[in-house]
């Protein structure tokens, strides 16, 4: 159905049949070369993650709702994690609907959503989210708490301690967050999915190593 190939900090890759989908390419901010979108959907949570190619098939970045090829895409504004109240929406949660599987993608988000932001993201089946905090993103306990919130099959972390990467602020050894999830953890080069993930499917954590 579709497989999913991590880049490091917030970037990853989707990659269906028909379409190939890079999230937050821009990773010349963390010390790596950006990510290519050539003939790609590009869709970034934050603006500032984003290339912008002009050999981007599309550029999302921002709520709405997207048809790209045979997947239904849904943008859903959400507060960054170190804004208050008073500041706009800046970033974006998706919810890509690939089949009968849906994903969500998480950004550097506050992490209390409303019951709004709740409902429209709906029942998923897969979650991609940061777990590094270090004040910048959700940390080993927000994003816990997010997951529970959300209750998915699967969660794939992101953004997260790796030595070869230049974070703005310390981030956190995903471990901290295995340990406060507290669910088993398969560790894969690309999550491959190939058939629908099975209700009642215990929870559990897939690390996909950085290519």
């Amino acid at each position: 159905m579709f497989e999913i190939e991590y880049k490091g900090a917030n970037s990853f890759i989707i990659t269906t049949k028909k379409v190939k989908l890079v999230f937050d390419p821009k990773l010349s901010i963390v010390g790596l070369k950006d990510v290519s979108t050539k003939g790609a959907v590009e869709i970034a949570t934050e603006a500032r993650f984003a290339v912008n190619s002009p050999e981007s098939t599309i550029t999302i970045d921002g709520p709405g709702e997207y048809g790209v090829a045979d997947l239904d895409i849904l943008g859903i504004a959400a507060r960054c994690h170190i804004d208050d109240e008073s500041k706009p929406m800046m970033s974006t949660i998706y919810r890509v609907e690939i089949g009968d599987s849906r994903v969500g993608v998480i950004g550097n988000i506050c992490e209390k959503l409303t019951d709004e932001q709740l409902e429209e993201l709906g029942l998923i089946d897969v979650l991609i989210l940061p777990v590094g905090g270090g004040g910048y993103t959700l940390d080993a306990n927000g994003a816990s708490a997010l997951v529970r919130m959300i209750n998915p099959k699967v969660v794939i972390p992101i953004h997260y301690h790796d030595h070869q990467l230049k974070y703005e602020v310390p981030q956190d050894e995903l471990s901290l967050f295995v340990a406060e999830l507290g669910a088993p953890v398969e560790t894969v080069q690309k999550y491959k999915l190939k058939q629908q993930l099975l209700a009642g499917s215990p929870l559990s954590v897939v690390e996909i190593s950085r290519s």
